[in-house]
């Protein structure tokens, strides 16, 4: 009989519960990952997430494509003593960004990280549609009302944002290209490191179909590169080796200015979430010290559109 050992919480999602354990047999012992979402959660997210049911499809949909990604082994639905939730295989290495820049075991494959994001990213925006569970659409025209809406919902007071926000509708991208399978959450935090440098791509719950410059400039976004602003790439590499690689797998030709935008947008879009979640911990719809540490960050992210603006 087949029973679980150490369990254990694990750091991580703003919206799902992440654990670890181990599931043992008399003759094996195998770690594996579940993924949940909270019975009570309420206001952690921006409500663009697909469902774990859908989450752990798209993870099937990949297996075999080389993009670095757990196997599902079981999912349950919200019905299931567990919840909404799936298990998955374990991929070995760290996800807290300040280790991963600081670390010397991590040196080797810091240097490799923007040329394997770019990579991965390449594989992702070919995979056919039709391969893929079906999955929402969103431009960025999209997105920019979709995130005015909730400040004007919320009566966010916030000159930074209205000045970003408006620039955002003037210089809206040639979306003719936006058909594309896209993570939605491509960032340092939610990239898994080795030795070897990227190990796994994980929480998968924004997937949709969109441009595929949003997930370069998402993980462009400076709040995602925890204090290395040098280094555009999550703070550990730099965008003309993610684009080089990128193209070089197939990816089609993306020039850094046109990650401007994306990273304007992953900044404006962080910074509403963040009140989003202040309120949530003000409110006491989730009084969590997570919710309330990350809403503070909202400052961090007017600072940031300050600076993008001034030299756009």
């Amino acid at each position: 009989m087949t029973h679980v050992e150490d369990l254990k919480r694990l750091s991580g999602g703003a919206s799902q519960e992440t654990w670890a354990f181990y599931a043992c047999s008399p003759n094996s012992r195998q770690k594996l990952i579940l993924r949940r979402s909270p019975f009570a959660h309420a206001g952690a997210g921006d409500g663009s997430a697909i469902g774990l049911a859908k989450e752990a499809e798209v993870l099937g949909a990949l297996k075999n494509t080389g993009i670095p990604t757990p196997g599902v082994l079981f999912v349950a639905d919200e019905d299931d003593p567990l919840g909404s939730s799936y298990i998955m295989t374990c991929i070995e290495g760290e996800t807290i960004p300040k280790r991963i820049m600081r670390d010397e075991r991590f040196a080797p494959g810091r240097d490799r990280i923007s040329a394997q994001c770019g990579t991965a990213l390449a594989k992702l925006h070919s995979m056919p549609l039709n391969d893929m569970p079906e999955l929402p659409r969103a431009t960025a025209e999209d997105q920019v009302a979709q995130y005015e809406g909730v400040l004007r919902a919320r009566g966010i007071e916030r000159p930074v944002f209205e000045m970003a926000l408006r620039w955002l509708k003037d210089n809206l991208p040639d979306e003719s290209q936006n058909n594309v399978v896209v993570h939605g959450d491509f960032r340092m935090g939610n990239l898994m490191i080795d030795e070897n440098g990227l190990s796994g791509i994980l929480d998968w719950e924004l997937c949709h179909i969109g441009n595929p410059r949003e997930d370069i400039g998402w993980l462009c976004t400076n709040s995602w590169r925890f204090g290395q602003r040098d280094k555009r790439v999550g703070g550990v590499g730099h965008l003309s080796e993610l684009l080089e690689a990128y193209e070089a797998a197939g990816g089609v030709a993306i020039t850094e200015s046109e990650i401007d935008y994306w990273e304007c947008l992953g900044s404006f879009k962080w910074g509403i979430m963040c009140t989003m979640m202040y309120e949530a911990f003000r409110s006491g719809s989730d009084p969590s010290i997570e919710r309330g540490s990350i809403g503070r960050r909202a400052s961090e992210t007017e600072i940031d559109l300050m600076n993008i603006l001034e030299t756009v």
